[in-house]
């Protein structure tokens, strides 16, 4: 089901031309005025608003106000043609989760509404674990052991496993470096939990989803009239976690000047709230992720030196899903359990051939990729057993350049590399161009004309796909 967007403002055009850019690959609703926009999120599920701040004599603070007091409330995206900084600041502080100034750049805007929404996703997942972890330590009567979401048998994960049970009752600063998927918030969620700190003390900031402005006052806090909106005081990040642990994930994403402010707290183990210069006591333990190298930052002069000595006391290299395939049976298997009883469906096994997709793909994504693919299979799945035609077009197709060698895994039939390979041999003259043709037209037939799995299989948007069809017929 494709999420739904409200997007709100007085201008037609405006409205207009971000429906049509977005309609490709979100459920777009429109209005005109907070009385329209109101009716829409009171009738409709709508998962993000996209709203102007000024909106003739409405203002886009008293629609955000009055969305984010719904029992469901949206995420909230401010859109400002007045390169206010400082009002778009105080709308974050009121609940908005960021702003875009015009004129709007539809790329950013995009990436920035998918961004919103994964954030979305990866709340409502850490809320559910953190409830089920709650409902076993009142069935147990005592801590999960903690190492149990960190599935795998391959040396590679035993070996994490031993890290983990070693370094987690020490107050050593920990790194956890990983691809994107690959379960770097479940390690540190797993040393907190064998640390002998309060369950209850372990504080998540992504770092990447904040600005710059919000990010020093989310994590140390702010005092009253310390900034344009700032309306009373916020106790911070590093404040809430005192006695416990603070994970800073995607910490590669955070500027210069935070990065000066971090190294104090790790260096004096003491905070000062913005617009004080009282400096407060911390007892916190750090453990921060990236899927960036930070030490090839550092060679760039894009992140400091000093600092990265501080956050590498202990570093946690997490493996790609890719290296560690013994695994795929024992994660399925697990995932396979959860959904279905999330879903009230029964325990189905895979075919073989699903398996087969399964132990082929490559996983970009990771772990991550692989819960969403298992997920996928138990919903759409009415049969006995979830066959390959029930993963999603990307594992069936195996993702260009990841095809396996073996035609037979697939659920149509052939090999797309072999189908290109032998259309190019049949032209006698070819250029880029026409092999961008015969590479969409492959994709396409492949697909059965499915645009969006076409577009996955060439790893390109759905939207880009369009303009090159038109290119084409042009």
């Amino acid at each position: 089901m494709e999420p739904t967007i409200l997007i709100v403002d007085d201008e037609k055009s405006t409205r207009d031309g971000l429906r049509m850019a977005l309609e490709d690959d979100f459920d777009c609703y429109v209005a005109s005025d907070i009385r329209e926009a109101m009716n829409i999120l009171k009738s409709e599920k709508i998962n993000l608003m996209l709203t102007d701040l000024r909106m003739g004599a409405d203002s886009g603070m008293d629609l955000l106000d009055k969305a984010l007091a719904l029992p469901d409330p949206p995420i909230a995206i401010m859109m400002t043609a007045y390169g206010s900084v400082d009002t778009a600041v105080e709308a974050m502080h009121r609940g908005a989760w960021h702003f875009v100034t015009k004129p709007l750049n539809l790329d950013e805007v995009e990436m920035m509404i998918r961004r919103a929404l994964r954030s979305r996703q990866l709340e409502s997942k850490t809320k559910e674990l953190e409830e089920e972890n709650i409902q076993l330590r009142t069935q147990a009567g005592k801590t999960p052991h903690g190492l149990e979401k960190l599935i795998g048998s391959s040396p590679a994960m035993a070996q994490i496993h031993s890290m983990i049970t070693q370094i987690a009752p020490t107050k050593a600063t920990v790194l956890i470096e990983g691809e994107s998927g690959t379960g770097k918030e479940v390690v540190a969620r797993a040393i907190h939990s064998l640390s002998g700190r309060p369950q209850d003390k372990l504080v998540t900031v992504n770092c990447a989803a904040l600005s710059p402005q919000l990010l020093e006052s989310e994590l140390f806090g702010h005092e009253k009239g310390s900034f344009t909106g700032a309306s009373q005081r916020r106790i911070g990040r590093f404040e809430q976690a005192n006695g416990g642990t603070i994970f800073l994930d995607e910490i590669g994403e955070i500027d210069q000047a935070t990065q000066v402010k971090l190294l104090r707290v790790l260096s004096e183990r003491t905070i000062e709230r913005v617009g004080s210069n009282t400096p407060i006591k911390v007892d916190v333990r750090v453990i921060t992720a990236t899927n960036k190298n930070l030490r090839k930052m550092v060679s760039k002069g894009e992140f400091r030196e000093d600092l990265f000595f501080r956050l590498n006391v202990v570093k946690i290299e997490m493996p790609p899903l890719r290296s560690r395939t013994e695994d795929i049976v024992l994660l399925t298997n697990a995932f396979l359990k959860e959904f279905s009883e999330e879903n009230s469906k029964p325990n189905k096994p895979l075919t073989d051939k699903a398996l087969q997709l399964l132990q082929h793909y490559q996983w970009p994504g990771n772990v991550r990729e692989l819960r969403t693919a298992i997920e996928h299979g138990v919903v759409m799945s009415n049969d006995d057993q979830i066959k390959a035609s029930h993963l999603p077009s990307i594992i069936q197709t195996g993702g260009l350049g990841n095809l396996t060698t073996d035609p037979s895994v697939y659920e149509p039939s052939g090999d797309l590399s072999n189908e290109l390979k032998n259309t190019l041999a049949d032209s006698p003259e070819f250029n880029l161009h026409a092999l961008e043709k015969i590479t969409i037209r492959k994709a396409l037939q492949y697909t059965n004309d499915n645009r969006t799995a076409a577009a996955e299989l060439l790893g390109i948007s759905r939207r880009t796909l369009q303009r090159k069809l038109k290119e084409i017929e042009a």
